[in-house]
């Protein structure tokens, strides 16, 4: 067995948890978190469960294939369940697991800044699309 000095145990570490690294952890579950339709429904389902039809309405815009993929990917990932009633019709409701109201906070997080600072965001747009920010202050 090869021995690794601290040196290099460090520098595994860092390769293993950095996000920009595509075999990364947080990499993974980044590109998921960011999933806009996630975002919406995880966003509808914080206050209780919600049915199907009822989603469908809350999450507008989302098309019934795009709503039904999401919350498969929800139900695999942890973060909702999927209760099936039998009924007449046959009633399913969606409900965020205690994995998935972990992520509330930090969705209410980001949606604050993002009211916060939408103001700024349209301004520095409409500065780049009309040439007014020079070559020399960008990245």
């Amino acid at each position: 067995m090869a021995t690794t000095t601290a040196a290099q145990r460090r520098a595994e570490e860092s390769r293993e948890y950095n996000a920009n690294l595509a075999v990364c952890p947080g990499h993974e579950l980044l590109a998921t978190l960011s999933d806009k339709w996630l975002t919406l429904i995880v966003a509808a389902l914080a206050d209780g469960p919600l049915r199907y039809a009822e989603l469908s309405r809350t999450v507008a815009g989302a098309s019934q294939k795009m709503l039904t993929q999401t919350l498969r990917k929800l139900e695999r990932d942890g973060l909702v369940t999927r209760r099936v009633t039998p009924a007449v019709p046959v009633r399913t409701d969606y409900e965020l697991t205690g994995l998935g109201h972990e992520l509330l906070p930090l969705q209410r997080a980001i949606k604050d800044w993002a009211e916060t600072h939408i103001e700024q965001v349209h301004q520095a747009r409409a500065e780049y699309d009309a040439g007014q920010i020079s070559p020399a202050a960008s990245p």
